[in-house]
């Protein structure tokens, strides 16, 4: 009688990887349709399940903790994905929301940066003496000035492990969840607060319209042209930063041929949103941006090994002291400038938060001024990347006072 054949459990191939990768973010995004899941995302988001599945899955042996697949998409998708969420960014337009939003978003990328310098000082001492703890937080500084992709292109670029990035997400949940509590909480007292200091909330008003202008302009269906479009941006973006940062010299332990990548993509998203191809946004160039982010950020769950996520317990008590500096720092703007509440919560989860939180905190104030939550957001994936190296260049400083 023939022996029954050994079950292999492991997924290896990259294709069959991928299509694991598909299948889990194609659940969760149809999960979040249904009323029990909508319920489940408020709580916990989204992103949180896009990390953590696939490293549950890696962690017992359904699919590898490293493969090729992996590699590609670090190096392929991340760049695309910076230049399809930078496209769009309507510099012109951001300046007209006028000067409070404008400070305020800009305090709350300042007190980010700010912040995570005065709290390493003050509790670094408390973390591991290698330099994982300030370049996991200078990950962070880059998903706190802007978004996923900011995260994975600065720890990339520093040399962060993919532990310690999985780390640094869970605190990025518990504490950014936390602040975004408190940042609704103000939409439901923001008469009495704007009133408190004597804000002019009219400003709202003409906001809301320029807004809605915008939205009706930009938006279409979208067709196959527009999508080889957005596709031969991304790619092709890719292809030139790469071959430009061949020739640009490595800075240290900072400055990579990866960092170079990233921050030319970045600047070429930025370049073509003064063009016409930022209309490329009506016909969904974010979306396919987010699309590829996704995918990176289920390959950064799937490296990390699990048991290793609190090998640093201090670090969550070293992002509340960061959190509470950008709090305090940014009511204190506010009250200087006397600008109504709005302008707080939106600049700063514009930053905090990025696209994916940013409109629901300006919805909750007015459900027409949610677009602004994500025009302030996509202004933050054009400072993440650099507002993060810049964070990596100080806390490095910083570490090396403290540790020697």
């Amino acid at each position: 009688m023939p022996r029954p054949r050994t079950v292999r459990r492991m997924v290896t191939s990259p294709t069959s990887v991928l299509a694991m990768l598909l299948a889990i973010l194609a659940l969760l995004f149809g999960a979040e349709r249904t009323k029990i899941g909508n319920r489940v995302f408020r709580i916990i988001p989204s992103l949180v399940f896009a990390y953590f599945v696939p490293t549950i899955l890696s962690n017992t042996g359904v699919i590898p903790l490293t493969s090729p697949l992996y590699d590609f998409i670090r190096a392929w998708l991340l760049p695309a994905s910076l230049v399809l969420l930078t496209l769009s960014v309507d510099v012109p337009a951001i300046a007209r929301l006028g000067r409070d939003a404008v400070v305020l978003f800009l305090t709350g990328t300042g007190s980010v940066i700010v912040g995570a310098v005065l709290a390493y000082l003050i509790l670094g001492r408390m973390l591991p003496p290698d330099d994982q703890s300030w370049k996991g937080m200078a990950a962070l500084a880059g998903s706190w000035i802007g978004g996923g992709a900011n995260f994975v292109a600065v720890g990339e670029s520093v040399g962060t492990t993919d532990t310690t990035l999985s780390m640094m997400a869970v605190a990025d949940v518990a504490i950014a969840n936390i602040w975004m509590a408190v940042l609704l909480w103000f939409a439901g007292r923001e008469a009495a607060m704007d009133a408190a200091i004597g804000a002019d909330r009219t400003r709202i008003d003409l906001l809301r319209d320029k807004v809605q202008q915008f939205q009706m302009q930009v938006s279409r269906p979208t067709n196959v042209p527009d999508l080889m479009m957005i596709l031969m941006i991304a790619f092709g973006s890719t292809v030139l930063a790469s071959l430009a940062a061949d020739r640009l010299p490595e800075l240290g332990d900072i400055v990579s041929r990866f960092t170079w990548i990233v921050v030319l993509v970045t600047a070429i998203g930025l370049g073509l949103s003064f063009t016409r191809l930022r209309n490329l946004e009506g016909a969904g160039a974010s979306r396919v941006g987010t699309v590829f982010l996704y995918l990176l950020i289920a390959t950064i769950g799937a490296k990390a090994e699990f048991a290793r996520v609190f090998d640093r317990p201090w670090v969550l008590a070293v992002c509340a002291l960061w959190m509470a500096i950008h709090a305090v720092i940014m009511l204190g703007m506010r009250r200087y400038l006397r600008a109504p509440i709005f302008f707080l919560a939106v600049g700063s989860q514009a930053n905090i938060g990025g696209a994916a939180s940013a409109p629901v905190v300006a919805s909750a104030f007015h459900p027409a001024l949610a677009p602004v939550g994500v025009l302030l957001a996509i202004g933050g994936y054009v400072l993440g990347t650099y507002g993060g190296i810049l964070v990596a260049l100080l806390l490095e400083q910083v570490h090396r006072l403290l540790h020697g």
